[in-house]
Parts: structure tokens; C-alpha cells; sequence
């Protein structure tokens, strides 16, 4: 088995309760690389807005893990990534645009 990198162990959670992803597609009708970027973490790859939420919600039904902590995990990931990282003040993910305030000195 490779060495994957999965986010709360969700994965094994899965694997443990034999659950494969392909029954979570199909019952849910969630992409597979959809459920794929939930398991790695890389909610980025996810359609955007309401469905994100949607989407982890039934991904933690469909093998009965709490919604609320994977949920929780989502947004902390998700605030995380709107911080710009040291060093970099005033950039954003958004392509390193800056303010109005930043540029004007508002």
C-alpha cells in the first residue's frame, strides 16, 4: 500500500469500515476526485462555496465520522491559507494584490 497523505486519518477511518470510495460516489454523487481532495486535505480542489461544505458533510456521513470536527478541520484549513505567510505584508493569496489602504496608506 503507498504511503498516502490524508487528513484526520479519514482513509483508514474508510478503509476500516469497508467503504470504498467508489460507493461513496455513487451514493452521494460526489466526484471521486472530489473525495479524493477531502481525504488529502486539499480542499482546494473542490468546487467552491456552499458545495464544500456539502460535499465534506456527506463524505463524513457516508462513513459515519463527525461532522462537526471535519467541518471544523475545513475551516481552520481554509482561514489558514487566507494568511499571508511572514515576510509578505500586504500580499494575499490573490496574487499578491494589496489593499486600497495598504497602497494608499489609508
Amino acid at each position: 500500500m503507498k504511503d498516502e497523505k490524508t487528513v484526520l486519518g479519514l482513509t483508514t477511518i474508510r478503509r476500516n469500515r469497508g467503504i470504498s470510495l467508489e460507493q461513496i460516489a455513487d451514493s452521494t454523487k460526489i466526484s471521486m476526485r472530489a473525495l479524493e481532495a477531502i481525504e488529502q486535505g486539499e480542499f482546494r480542489k473542490l468546487p467552491g462555496g456552499i458545495y464544500n461544505t456539502n460535499y465534506i458533510k456527506q463524505y463524513a456521513r457516508a462513513i459515519d465520522y463527525d461532522e462537526s470536527t471535519l467541518l471544523a478541520f475545513y475551516h481552520k484549513e481554509m482561514a489558514r491559507a487566507l494568511v499571508p505567510p511572514a515576510g509578505t505584508k500586504g500580499t494575499t493569496i490573490y496574487g499578491g494584490l494589496r489593499s486600497a489602504s495598504t497602497l494608499f496608506g489609508s
